[in-house]
């Protein structure tokens, strides 16, 4: 039987361990999150987000500017909780609305209070595996592969996807974990050929079950990093959650993979309530 890859476990790990650092700080880490809109994905996100937050006993601050609101006003709000003392670390939720710049809006938060590790500053610390905030899904599931005993070194690892939230810095923390990382996206010929090559295979592409049996080396390592929802007649309430991989074929060809719901996650949340108290740490530390 496959081991099956609990997000929640490794969550509260994370989470109990964090309590002993905020206690030693001197005031509560504070988190900014500007959410724009009514997307329900991203809505679940911010309140399980900010229950987090209350949960741990740090300060968050919820805004949500207008739908129809500019680059330039939304640039002007970041510039406000750059210069807040009260807020260590920022979050702007995506997607933002199609008239907004959304590559302006996150490189106007500041290196120093960016929770996410998007900034460009931050995206070159890790490309130099120097210390700072890493976006959070690939960190978590760093996490969560560590705590499992799971060594990426040495092991070929295929990333699907190449986005800037999960597919490129994951192929970098894998990278610097000394595994051999292939990146595959939408153009990658012969895809599931990559893929059966893999030992460790994260997906991330956002497509519902695009993974099949035939995409996965019998007892690879599969992270599934997809949440997509789907129309289910049986299903409650007619919909039901799916990831990027058959969890058939996980469940039966892997070796460990992570379910959906409750793998990858409960980890991201996790490891942006660490980079939150990571950064006030920083803060806190620099002398006045």
């Amino acid at each position: 039987m496959p081991t099956v890859l609990s997000g929640v476990t490794i969550r509260d790990q994370i989470l109990n361990e964090l309590k002993p650092r905020l206690a030693a700080l001197p005031r509560p880490p504070g988190l900014a999150v500007v959410l724009i809109g009514h997307d329900p994905g991203s809505e679940v996100y911010v309140r399980n987000k900010i229950k987090a937050c209350a949960d741990l006993g740090i300060y968050s601050d919820k805004l949500t500017p207008p739908e129809d609101i500019s680059t330039a006003g939304m640039r002007d709000i970041i510039a406000e909780l750059n210069a807040r003392p009260d807020i260590d670390g920022i979050l702007v939720q995506m997607p933002l609305p199609k008239q907004i710049d959304s590559r302006a809006v996150l490189e106007a938060v500041a290196a120093d209070k960016d929770a996410d590790g998007f900034h460009p500053t931050n995206v070159g610390h890790l490309v130099a595996g120097r210390p700072a905030p890493r976006a959070c899904t690939p960190a978590g599931i760093i996490e969560m592969l560590k705590r499992y005993g799971i060594d990426p070194a040495g092991k070929h690892a295929v990333v699907v996807g190449r986005s800037d939230i999960v597919g490129k810095p994951m192929g970098l923390l894998l990278l610097h974990a000394n595994a051999t990382v292939t990146i595959c996206h939408s153009r990658t010929a012969n895809l599931a050929e990559e893929c059966r090559r893999a030992d460790i295979l994260v997906a991330a592409i956002g497509k519902p079950a695009l993974v099949t049996a035939d995409f996965i080396k019998p007892g690879a390592v599969v992270i599934d990093v997809g949440m997509n929802r789907i129309a289910d007649p049986t299903a409650a309430k007619g919909t039901r959650l799916i990831g990027d991989v058959d969890p058939d074929a996980m469940a039966t060809v892997s070796s460990a993979y992570t379910p959906v719901p409750g793998g990858v996650g409960p980890l991201t949340i996790a490891m942006l309530m660490s980079n939150t108290v990571e950064l006030a740490e920083r803060r806190l530390r620099k002398p006045s």
